[in-house]
């Protein structure tokens, strides 16, 4: 049966029938039960979360970073004097709508592939997740971003993008509904008593999938490197992911963390010029080999973007 992707949090995924986005025998293409659930998720992806005790920042560039051998996880942002309205805001010239080419170009796992193993460390797990992403290295995938100009600055539509970016890595509609959902630093009243309006985007989405999957997203930090002269923005987020199911089913949800690491060139006012980098991190309490990871990536997928304004 056909595989296709699918981002799941900030990480690109087999999209595999079995989570209830296409037809399969044995669920419908808008159930999904609790075992297919908890065992395709299990399977598929190592479960992050990041250790109280994190290491600080290395001690290199953003862009730097992206082309690093190994990473270990920034900790958590400190509060500013934007708590309420905290987000990660981008240079005037990515403002607008952009037609986007992202591009797979390269994945590796660091610290070898019993780390993305899943809870245990299994090695067949991981060598058949790492095959399936294999293939797909060099297939460009087609989708819009919106970053939009707020009393704060701009930022990126998160329920614009995050839809964009689920439905077109899946290759069809998975995404019932995106909103925003409030947290002490990012929230609709702070954004309202400071000027801002009902649209101003916020740190924190909320999905609910076409299945009884609900998908919570947390900026845990976040940084930028911008000389407000050059032509080039890096920046960073660290995220955390927790899925739940949203029927009567009492799983416990899964937690994922990752870091998303962006240089984007601006070529001319309708061009950018851009380059991602996911990296993962194991779960202190899920996966059995998180000390011997010692806090570091045990993942990158790093990827190609073109961006043409189309409005």
């Amino acid at each position: 049966m056909k595989k296709t992707r699918v981002i799941v949090g900030s990480l690109l995924l087999p999209f595999v029938p079995s989570l209830g986005f296409s037809h399969h025998d044995a669920v419908s293409q808008n159930v999904m039960t609790r075992r297919i659930v908890l065992d395709t998720l299990v399977k598929t992806v190592p479960i992050f979360t990041m250790a109280a005790s994190a290491q600080a920042k290395d001690k290199m560039t953003i862009a730097g970073r992206i082309d690093a051998k190994e990473l270990t996880m920034p900790p958590a942002s400190r509060a500013s004097e934007l708590n309420g309205v905290d987000n990660l805001y981008y240079p005037s010239w990515l403002s607008g709508t952009w037609d986007v080419t992202q591009t797979l170009v390269d994945a590796s796992t660091p610290l070898g592939l019993k780390f993305i193993g899943g809870p245990a460390g299994s090695e067949a797990i991981a060598a058949e997740s790492f095959k399936e992403q294999q293939k797909q290295l060099n297939v460009p995938v087609s989708l819009k971003f919106r970053f939009v100009d707020t009393k704060f600055g701009v930022a990126e539509d998160r329920i614009f993008n995050t839809r964009q970016r689920l439905d077109n890595f899946a290759g069809r509609s998975v995404v019932s509904s995106v909103e925003y959902a409030n947290v002490g630093g990012s929230n609709r009243a702070s954004a309202l008593a400071m000027g801002g309006s009902e649209d101003t985007p916020l740190q924190t989405t909320l999905v609910y999938f076409k299945g009884p999957v609900a998908q919570k997203t947390f900026v845990l930090g976040h940084g930028v490197e911008n000389d407000p002269d050059s032509n080039t923005f890096a920046a960073y987020e660290s995220l955390r992911s927790i899925f739940a199911l949203t029927n009567q089913n009492t799983a416990p949800p899964i937690t994922t963390d990752s870091e998303n690491l962006w240089v984007y060139q601006k070529v001319d006012n309708d061009t950018i010029s851009a380059r991602l980098r996911i990296a993962s991190y194991l779960n202190a309490q899920s996966d059995s080999l998180y000390f011997d990871a010692k806090n570091k990536a045990v993942s990158f997928a790093d990827y190609t973007l073109s961006l043409k304004r189309v409005a």
